[in-house]
């Protein structure tokens, strides 16, 4: 699992039957600033993950990928790699708070 910032999202009118009607996000994955380790930084990479949760645009998430995807509910019978198992309210490292979603 990791965390990622919801960027985007992606439209394909054109999909296999299995995934029509699910809402795909374009998703940025976050790590731990190494240097004070008080924030979060994007890693610079960018994923496309289903999202099962209502999760919207600019929302930190917690992202599960590989064969881990396909174990929810939701996801089970899906040709996914990535998928949004959580919308997240705070990090904390260190007994400090990285990212509150009351801050936003």
């Amino acid at each position: 699992m990791f965390v990622a910032k919801v960027t985007g999202a992606l439209v394909s009118t054109q999909k296999v039957a299995s995934m029509v009607g699910y809402k795909l996000l374009v998703v940025e994955p976050y790590r731990l600033e190494g240097k004070k380790r008080q924030s979060l930084e994007t890693t610079g990479r960018t994923f496309v993950a289903v999202d099962t949760l209502g999760a919207g645009e600019g929302e930190y998430v917690l992202l599960t990928q590989g064969s881990s995807a396909r174990l929810t509910p939701e996801t089970r019978d899906l040709p996914v790699d990535a998928v949004v198992i959580g919308i997240i309210d705070q990090v904390h490292v260190d007994q400090g708070c990285v990212y509150s979603r009351e801050d936003e």
